[in-house]
């Protein structure tokens, strides 16, 4: 049986993280756009939500609250919300389903299925870093879109496949989007870039 995901873009930057997904990640994907995160892809990335939303097997507006998904009745394997605002995580947190993201994400987590949060937000305050403990007892996967340095990413595209090869690790996805740590570091025999003083 394929795996059934939501995706889910809200308003925040970082929509690459949320496109990226959807065009690696297999099985079926039904998507979901906010307002906001439609307007912001259209700024970073120069696509708009039709052609998003083309890259799931489905899709749902936001307002949607009748859509299947906001049924724990209908079965669907894990949601990534990706990028996850600090407003949507902290809806969520509280237990607030005003929308068909924040619906679906409470049913996920009664329905213990797997939750992955890409929060995209920097600094943290002490409210957002509470309601990240508080989703994290509940179940959710806490995965900040923080790249890592060591593979020494040569373009936005490698910082980009990082995160995502880590949410698709989170979701149990075989992928080789990224180079793993191997003890040794993953390029030993490159010359060592010159830093910034």
């Amino acid at each position: 049986m394929a795996v059934r995901t939501i995706v889910a873009l809200t308003g925040a930057s970082g929509s690459v993280y949320g496109i990226r997904l959807l065009q690696v990640l297999p099985g079926k994907k039904t998507v979901i756009v906010s307002d906001d995160a439609a307007a912001i892809a259209e700024e970073e990335t120069g696509m708009g939500r039709t052609q998003i939303e083309a890259l799931g097997d489905a899709h749902h507006a936001n307002s949607d609250l009748a859509a299947p998904v906001s049924s724990g009745s209908v079965r669907f394997d894990a949601m990534v919300i990706i990028p996850c605002s600090a407003s949507t995580m902290s809806k969520i947190a509280c237990g607030i389903a005003d929308n068909l993201i924040t619906r679906a994400a409470s049913v996920a987590l009664k329905e213990r299925r797997r939750l992955v949060l890409v929060v995209r937000e920097t600094p943290l305050s002490t409210i957002h870093l509470a309601n990240m403990e508080r989703l994290s007892a509940a179940g959710a996967v806490i995965l900040p879109a923080c790249p890592a340095f060591y593979p020494r990413p040569e373009s936005v595209d490698d910082m980009v496949d990082f995160v995502v090869g880590r949410v698709l690790d989170v979701l149990g996805v075989e992928n080789q989007l990224y180079e793993r740590w191997s003890g040794k570091g993953v390029r030993g025999s490159r010359a060592p870039r010159r830093t910034r003083r």
